[in-house]
């Protein structure tokens, strides 16, 4: 018999079971997944249940079954999406991702009508910030006004996997509210959105018998809840895990909030922290261990792999969006090339709240002995900042060189490239961030819709650079890496890489496959 027994308020503001308890679950559904593995003779991830009897505290597994929705997908299949019949163009866009999504519109004007959305709609909105993320996630397709490939709608759309157009200009006042659309991506760089629901194929494409090329092939992960299933994908690891999702999604607090939350006097901003940190009563250990949970599920999904995980790099105007974090944001006039990246990380202002973020990468490392991490420093603007930086992370126990950490640093502004002998000095590798490298070398704003057809990592100016920074971190014996927008966009510009003699290419997941394919062709001519 099953019955309900209301608890105290402090039973419910604790955690439910012990890390001890969580452990001994973890080891069990390894087990259970290895048996079945092995009884099938290949991969077989389990829906496993388990209960806890409340008054002996012997845990129990209940239930263990193949799982239903991962285990349908195969990772050694090239999807191709094609229209095989065309209707009235309403609208089109920069197109992001490669696939066909259809639905009703849904016109959201403001984060506060978000729960007007329904899964399966296609969000049609001016432009999305991080506060959006949990209703895009239920999308069929998104629609955007404003924005360039590597806008916050593209980058999360890539993420998710879901078909974007961005830069439509008047999606919002065009696309009439419930009338049904198809989202088409698959026509190259223009996406277009049809009138109605129409016919297309999926084209799949076995891999199985994929070569290997000898150019690491890495992947751009930010969710730490799809990197296991993510990891099935063919490859050599993350070349880019970024902080940013996990503290918008499953921290949602400005770190300093967190430090100062004694002196704060806005009532309701101290009443959203005490709710998510009930089970805590240092509030800062909440954003340690968060911010370790999350990058630790990402590392222990692809270890012993190497996973480079970029420290934050938030502007000041999305730090300012965290709760609690207009209290300590400066106003920009231009954030993008404000304070953000390595000035922080030493700056009085925020020096406190990396400090946050270095105790939690130690965990990841030391404490769950995923010694696979290397982190990387953003937007780093001179050889003296990098080494503050360095000496801010060896404070709080992250020394580089010491028990195998190595610190990357990223390459996206000029001064990284004119100055890479010097950086390779102090950092143990490069990653080529080429959309604020295409930015600044072109000098063009990376969200205008309107300059987005002068914004091309293409353009001889950036290759050149491109060129040189590899070149030179080559003659330094550094490793160098890219995890920029270009590869993933043309395979064109992943060929020219290979060319070039790049290490590492880092991709988003659904570019993977197909890229992959491209540099072994590559890698064959030049072999020739």
């Amino acid at each position: 018999m099953v019955k309900n027994v209301p608890v105290s308020l402090e039973d419910r503001n604790r955690f439910a079971i012990s890390d001890e308890d969580i452990l001994t679950l973890a080891r069990w559904g390894c087990l259970i997944e290895d048996h079945y593995t092995a009884k099938k003779g290949r991969p077989c991830p389990m829906d496993i249940e388990w209960a806890k009897d409340g008054e002996t505290g012997d845990l129990f597994i209940v239930q263990a079954r193949p799982e239903t929705v991962q285990s349908r997908k195969d990772p050694d299949v090239l999807e191709t999406y094609h229209l095989t019949e065309r209707g009235p163009v309403l609208i089109q866009g920069r197109s992001v991702g490669e696939k066909i999504g259809q639905g009703p519109a849904r016109v959201i004007q403001h984060v506060d009508n978000l729960q007007d959305f329904q899964d399966g709609d296609v969000l049609v909105t001016d432009k999305t910030d991080p506060d959006w993320e949990p209703i895009m996630k239920k999308a069929a397709a998104i629609v955007t006004n404003r924005g360039g490939r590597t806008c916050h709608a593209a980058i999360v759309s890539r993420e998710l996997g879901l078909p974007a157009i961005v830069g439509a200009e008047s999606a919002t006042e065009v696309l009439k509210e419930g009338k049904v659309v198809t989202v088409s991506c698959a026509e190259g760089d223009t996406g277009f959105v049809y009138e109605g629901k129409l016919p297309f194929e999926v084209e799949r494409v076995p891999l199985k018998n994929l070569g290997h090329p000898k150019t690491l092939v890495m992947m751009n992960v930010a969710n730490p809840e799809e990197a296991f299933s993510l990891s099935f994908i063919p490859n050599d690891g993350v070349g880019l895990a970024r902080e940013e999702f996990i503290i918008n999604t499953f921290i949602k607090i400005h770190p300093m909030a967190l430090l100062e939350y004694e002196h704060l006097k806005d009532a309701k901003v101290k009443t959203e922290i005490d709710h998510l940190t009930t089970a805590y009563t240092n509030k800062t250990q909440y954003f340690v261990d968060k911010l370790a949970q999350g990058v630790g599920m990402i590392a222990a999904a692809f270890f012993p792999k190497d996973v480079i995980v970029r420290m934050s790099d938030f502007k000041s105007n999305e730090y300012a969006n965290l709760i609690g974090g207009k209290n300590f944001e400066p106003s920009e006039e231009n954030p993008m090339i404000g304070f953000r990246g390595a000035s922080r990380y030493y700056d009085p202002r925020y020096r406190e709240g990396f400090a946050l973020e270095c105790q939690a990468m130690k965990k990841v490392r030391e404490d769950m002995g995923l010694t696979n991490v290397k982190l990387m420093i953003p937007f780093c603007r001179t050889v003296e900042e990098g080494k503050q930086v360095l000496d801010e992370m060896a404070k709080h126990g992250l020394q580089r060189g010491d028990k195998g950490l190595e610190v990357y640093v990223m390459c996206e502004i000029p001064s990284n490239v004119i100055l890479a002998d010097e950086f390779a000095d102090i950092f143990d590798g490069f990653s080529i961030g080429s959309n604020d490298l295409t930015q600044l070398v072109l000098g063009v704003d990376r969200d205008s819709e309107i300059l987005a057809h002068v914004f091309d990592e293409r353009n001889p100016a950036v290759t050149r650079f491109i060129a040189s920074v590899i070149k030179a971190a080559k003659a330094k014996g550094r490793k160098i890496g890219i995890c920029g927008q270009a590869p993933s966009d043309y395979p064109e510009f992943a060929q020219f890489l290979v060319e070039q003699g790049i290490d590492s290419i880092s991709l988003n997941p659904d570019a993977v496959l197909k890229t992959t394919m491209k540099i072994l062709q590559m890698e064959k001519t030049l072999s020739v």
